[in-house]
């Protein structure tokens, strides 16, 4: 049986449940519901929400809310560059509609942070302290 992930702090008590508990997306094997994965915009969706999730640092930093917010973008951001794709092959799109979607764009972009957070990769006090003592200096 897994152990329900939650994060450090978690105030809230977590019982041990089957994967079989959890849904598909839940457990990372569906990008979402009832959606084939191998199609060109689910592939998309799913590079769009991996980038921006590493961007945060990874899925081990971040709230479950963030990651519906990432969601959220990563499904407008196809929305957009479908629309201008269509532009660019000459024809005709709802501009308002564009417009919208790059405002809601902007909107969720700030909610998750438009900056890289970096992984903190500097050693433990008790790290450096083993590292000194393996290598001495003169």
């Amino acid at each position: 049986m897994d152990m329900v992930a939650f994060k450090p702090g978690d105030s809230r008590h977590q019982a041990a449940r089957k994967p079989t508990a959890r849904s598909r997306v839940s457990n990372g094997r569906d990008v979402l519901p009832d959606v084939d994965g191998r199609s060109i915009i689910a592939r998309r969706y799913r590079d769009i929400m991996s980038a921006i999730v590493i961007d945060q640092g990874g899925s081990d930093r971040i709230s479950e809310a963030r990651l519906q917010l990432i969601r959220r973008f990563s499904a407008a951001a196809v929305l957009a560059e479908q629309m201008e794709g269509a532009l660019a092959n000459g024809e005709q799109i709802d501009i308002n509609e564009h417009a919208t979607l790059s405002s809601t764009l902007v909107r969720l972009g700030q909610r998750i942070g438009l900056d890289r957070v970096p992984k903190d990769v500097s050693p433990t006090l008790a790290e450096y302290i083993e590292a000194i003592k393996g290598n001495p200096q003169p």
